[in-house]
């Protein structure tokens, strides 16, 4: 435009950072054409030009295509809804880096066969979606026949959340934990301490295994073992207080049913479940129940009438 003034393209180079041959490039492309020539034939740019120049390397660095870049600049597309589609991309980028890295950082602390990678790369790069999927199918597939609130209950409680960037210990949980739920024995067990607990009738009342943990704990302190006589005294506590909340007598029957369901709580699998999922959604570590599981159930086991 007359009185605008022009800058030769060595010029341009210096202000935009560019070289003379990519700014060549971009006029041949149309992307950003040169405003004149000079007497001697050379191209020349005023600063209207040198700003969308700048703009282009800018997209560029950003990865931003050509083809979107020359819509851009030409205002065919807004800046705004481009940057908004861009940042989402590089979003979806960096948390596919990020589950690389955690995977890579697990592998170089834990050691693994080929073949233990190849299922933490699998499960590890499953997106949120799936992610939930899974846990969903195996919480509604083992916890069918409880329903309403008490589901939703054992959902919040027994839900992973990985987050977007993990630490490698994260991810080896997360990984560790998805391999536990196609575990169908794993999965029986749970199935089972729920129904032992739909048995004791509608309500909220406390579990016979935070029964155990309360009454077993001061006798663990003391060393006692549990063929002790002072044993006695323990296992009636628990008992008392179970035939209490289920408004069921304290008899071999309520006993041996007590010892199937702990036996079954026991299972050092639904301990391990537990820990990983302290570690992936980043919770306390929950106290360990199997030595006052372990204690109980053989005093249980021997006070059992006949």
């Amino acid at each position: 435009m007359a009185g605008d003034t022009l800058h030769p393209i060595s010029a341009v180079a210096s202000r935009t950072g560019l070289t003379i041959k990519a700014i060549r490039f971009y006029a041949d492309r149309g992307i950003v054409p040169a405003t004149g020539r000079s007497p001697a034939g050379h191209r020349c740019y005023d600063d209207a030009a040198i700003a969308r120049l700048a703009l282009v390397k800018t997209l560029r660095d950003l990865g931003i295509d050509l083809p979107t870049i020359g819509r851009v600049v030409t205002r065919e597309l807004a800046l705004p809804e481009v940057a908004a589609t861009h940042a989402a991309a590089l979003a979806t980028q960096i948390r596919v880096l990020n589950l690389r890295r955690a995977v890579l950082a697990a592998v170089a602390e834990r050691g693994t066969t080929p073949e233990e990678l190849r299922t933490m790369h699998e499960l590890a790069t499953l997106s949120a979606a799936e992610r939930e999927a899974l846990i969903e199918n195996f919480l509604a597939t083992t916890f069918a026949e409880v329903a309403g609130p008490a589901f939703e209950g054992i959902k919040n409680s027994l839900t992973p959340d990985l987050p977007d960037i993990p630490t490698s210990e994260q991810l080896a949980a997360w990984v560790e934990l998805a391999e536990l739920t196609g575990d169908a024995d794993f999965r029986t067990t749970l199935r089972e301490l729920a129904q032992h607990h739909a048995s004791d009738g509608p309500g909220l009342r406390r579990d016979p295994a935070a029964m155990v943990q309360a009454e077993v704990a001061p006798a663990l302190s003391a060393g006692v073992p549990p063929t002790a006589p002072e044993a006695t005294q323990v296992v009636t506590a628990v008992t008392t207080q179970h035939a209490k909340a289920t408004a069921r007598p304290d008899d071999a029957v309520l006993r041996r049913a007590l010892l199937t369901r702990l036996t079954r709580t026991n299972d050092p699998r639904r301990e391990r479940y537990l820990e990983l999922l302290a570690v992936i959604n980043g919770w306390a570590r929950p106290e360990p129940l199997t030595p006052a599981l372990t204690w109980f159930t053989e005093a249980l086991r021997t006070r059992i009438p006949a």
